[in-house]
């Protein structure tokens, strides 16, 4: 079982940074990807970006070149480095981990986020506010 907590939330203006911040507690016997999703008022939620056990990364064509997804050398901590925000991604932003099946690895793939449905732990949400 993995718990996950995000914070880092705010509300910044447009052209403005945040740094979000996920702790994962408890254990997890398979091996794991961390990736944060967002969701915005009407909206479904969406992968932003996600990062596997060997810093491989992969992201939303939206964030390219403004987010960067990291971790710490233990897996227990995921940051997301947002910069030049604009109001379109406000949104509340959800960390999450994708387990691999046991014995398996966890793998990102370029290009490719995982759907929502394939991940198998969340966090509460921290909420990013972006005004124009």
């Amino acid at each position: 079982q993995l718990q996950l907590v995000e914070s880092g939330g705010g509300s910044v203006e447009a052209g403005g940074s945040l740094r979000l911040s996920c702790v994962v507690s408890g254990h997890s016997y398979s091996d794991y990807c961390l990736g944060w999703f967002r969701q915005a008022p009407g909206n479904e939620r969406e992968g932003v970006a996600a990062i596997d056990g060997n810093g491989r990364t992969t992201y939303a064509d939206s964030v390219k070149g403004r987010f960067t997804i990291s971790q710490d050398n233990a897996r227990k901590s995921l940051y997301l480095e947002m910069n030049n925000l604009k109001p379109e991604d406000a949104a509340l932003f959800y960390c999450a981990a994708d387990l691999a099946p046991l014995g398996g690895r966890c793998t990102v793939k370029p290009g490719r986020l995982r759907p929502e449905h394939e991940w198998n732990y969340w966090g509460q949400g921290t909420q990013v506010t972006v005004s124009s």
